[in-house]
């Protein structure tokens, strides 16, 4: 049988290593919390209402911008809270706290595509004060593995149609139908096109070389000397526009002009105005109808005169129309001209006076 001293020295070990295994088991506890500030350290209570859990499961971490601050305490389902009735309960380190705010968006995020889900909060867009124990934050919709399938699927289902249809295109191409088709199986509108490039690079090398009026318009330097000494003038024009010189200058820069325009402009208006209110003989020929009428008679008078000159009757008719009598007439002052003339060069066979006495 062991003795006494041999037992007591068993149960010693006995002691040691379960002290061991304690401080082993404390430091593993403290090293798995400390992501959260330490199993000691002050938490605060948090939490937010979501439609859907997405596997989020209680003990899960949370995160602030991809850094673990806490865990999730809770998941459950309030029925009276519609349409977000699954509440989220977490807790975080109170040292994380100035770095939250109450307008912080929390949302459930997987760790890859097969991971645990977590909570991670952001504070990119968030300025309001720091929270207390109990604030409810606030909640920003992130797309969970699910809708990610859902909508891969309705991508893939997408490209499916897309090669189905490019597929049958192909086949419409390889049997010769259609316009695309013809434009690669016809050798006639290969032989077009190689044509059509052969053109094309005729083209370039007599536009490289100068020739004809697109290759002087590129190559000549006279048009760029011509066009630089236009636009010289030009800009020449400009600043004596803008110096007031010349009668388009004085347009634009002296004010006596625009006085004068100005002037003018109400003398018109007051010349209107005049004519509006039946002033001056205008006036009365816009407003007055006895003027008016008279004016009428006037021109149609003068019309049947016209009229009746234009059908020769009367003198002047006679004249305007009667040739004869414009001859004659023409033959009278003639005949008065050498009269005239004759008197100017001898003047004594006309003037002579006779005087005779008794």
């Amino acid at each position: 049988m062991p003795s006494q001293q041999e037992l007591k020295w068993s149960q010693l070990r006995v002691g040691l290593v379960v002290i061991a295994a304690l401080a082993a088991l404390s430091v593993l506890i403290f090293l798995m919390s400390g992501s959260t500030g330490g199993l000691f350290t002050r938490k605060v209570n948090l939490r937010a209402y979501f439609d859907n859990a997405n596997g989020l499961t209680a003990g899960a971490p949370v995160t602030l911008d991809g850094v673990t601050i806490g865990s999730v305490n809770s998941v459950r389902i309030l029925a009276h809270h519609e349409p977000d009735a699954v509440e989220v309960n977490l807790r975080v380190g109170a040292q994380f706290l100035p770095s939250l705010h109450i307008d912080s968006t929390a949302a459930i995020v997987q760790a890859g595509v097969l991971g645990d889900a977590f909570l991670d909060i952001s504070s990119a867009t968030a300025n309001g004060p720091m929270p207390t124990d109990g604030t409810t934050l606030r909640v920003a919709r992130a797309p969970g593995i699910p809708e990610v399938i859902r909508t891969s699927q309705q991508t893939l289902t997408t490209t499916n149609s897309v090669i189905t249809k490019l597929g049958t295109a192909m086949d419409t191409i390889n049997g010769g139908k259609g316009t695309a088709s013809m434009l690669m199986n016809d050798p006639e509108v290969a032989r077009n096109i190689t044509r059509m490039i052969a053109q094309l690079e005729i083209l370039t090398e007599q536009l490289s070389s100068g020739k004809g009026t697109l290759g002087k318009l590129i190559t000549d330097d006279q048009l760029y000397d011509r066009a630089n000494s236009t636009i010289d003038k030009l800009d020449n024009i400009a600043t004596r526009l803008q110096n007031g010189q010349g009668t388009a200058g004085k347009l634009i820069q002296d004010d006596a002009l625009y006085q004068n325009l100005n002037t003018a402009v109400i003398n018109t208006n007051t010349l209107l105005s005049g004519i509006n209110s039946g002033n001056g003989s205008l006036g009365k020929l816009a407003h007055d109808p006895a003027f008016a009428q008279k004016v009428e008679e006037s021109v149609t008078r003068l019309n049947d005169l016209l009229k009746g000159l234009d059908e020769g009757k009367g003198s002047l008719g006679q004249l305007v129309v009667n040739r004869s009598l414009y001859d004659h007439a023409d033959q009278t002052l003639q005949q008065s001209g050498g009269l005239v003339a004759a008197m100017r060069n001898d003047p004594k066979k006309y003037l002579t006076v006779h005087v005779k006495l008794f």
